[in-house]
């Protein structure tokens, strides 16, 4: 079934981020995940410290049991709406480190190089990721808010949407990079990637349940990438290897 086989691939990653002539492929994207996300950690949870001190004292003093409702429900959501945001935000910042992790994990699987670009072409192809992660911001972000709304005047229905949608953008922000590497639209990624739904929703929901996990959150963007990367060389890299 494909939604297995697509959850497989991603902890195919969890395997190939501590191969041989990997492993320093993996250390800036890792910084990076790591930099931000404990920086931001430390500051939403000052700032929900700050919120829930405010909360306290305009309270009376027999709804202060409130607290130990409040702070568990903001920690669910925190961890529920923040991977995602959290993703976006990295992305951008490591788009270039992700790409040639990407490069080299494919190299790793098949022994073929995808080019011969050098570290100066490399550096040319940064302003060309980065509009590639504009594109993909550009498409999340409409239906992010659409589905939302539908998330919040839908029970039961409305958050089974927004969840197969996490997935699906998942799967479109980590599969992308193998797909850029070979000059391929992104046009052309979702074509190919709805005609393999199942595989998209397997490998986005394996990234979304352990993106909500703590400290386990916090390597997911390299293993996501080897895990997409090996995707994409046993199911889309035949049709494009001659371009």
């Amino acid at each position: 079934m494909q939604l297995g086989r697509g959850f497989e691939y991603f902890f195919s990653g969890f395997t190939l981020i501590t191969q041989k002539g990997l492993k320093r492929f993996v250390l800036i994207p890792l910084l990076i995940n790591l930099v931000i996300f404990g920086t931001s950690l430390f500051f939403i949870y000052g700032w929900l410290t700050d919120a829930f001190a405010w909360l306290n004292a305009q309270l009376p003093e027999w709804l202060t049991w409130l607290e130990f409702i409040l702070w568990p429900l903001a920690i669910l959501v925190l961890l529920f709406s923040y991977s995602m945001v959290f993703t976006m935000i990295t992305n951008f910042i490591a788009a270039p480190f992700n790409g040639i992790l990407s490069e080299k994990v494919e190299m790793h699987l098949t022994g073929q190089r995808i080019n011969d670009d050098g570290l100066l072409d490399t550096m040319r192809d940064v302003p060309r990721m980065l509009g590639r992660e504009w594109t993909k911001l550009c498409y999340y972000l409409p239906r992010a808010l659409g589905f939302f709304i539908l998330m919040w005047f839908l029970p039961v229905i409305g958050q089974i949407i927004w969840a197969l949608f996490t997935c699906w953008m998942f799967a479109v922000q980590y599969k992308d990079y193998a797909f850029d590497n070979h000059k391929v639209s992104f046009k052309d990624m979702k074509r190919d990637l709805k005609a393999h739904q199942g595989l998209s929703y397997g490998f986005g929901a394996g990234v979304m349940i352990c993106a909500a996990v703590p400290i386990l959150n916090m390597i997911i963007m390299p293993v996501a990438v080897c895990g997409a990367t090996k995707l994409w060389v046993e199911n889309y890299r035949s049709q494009y290897r001659n371009l």
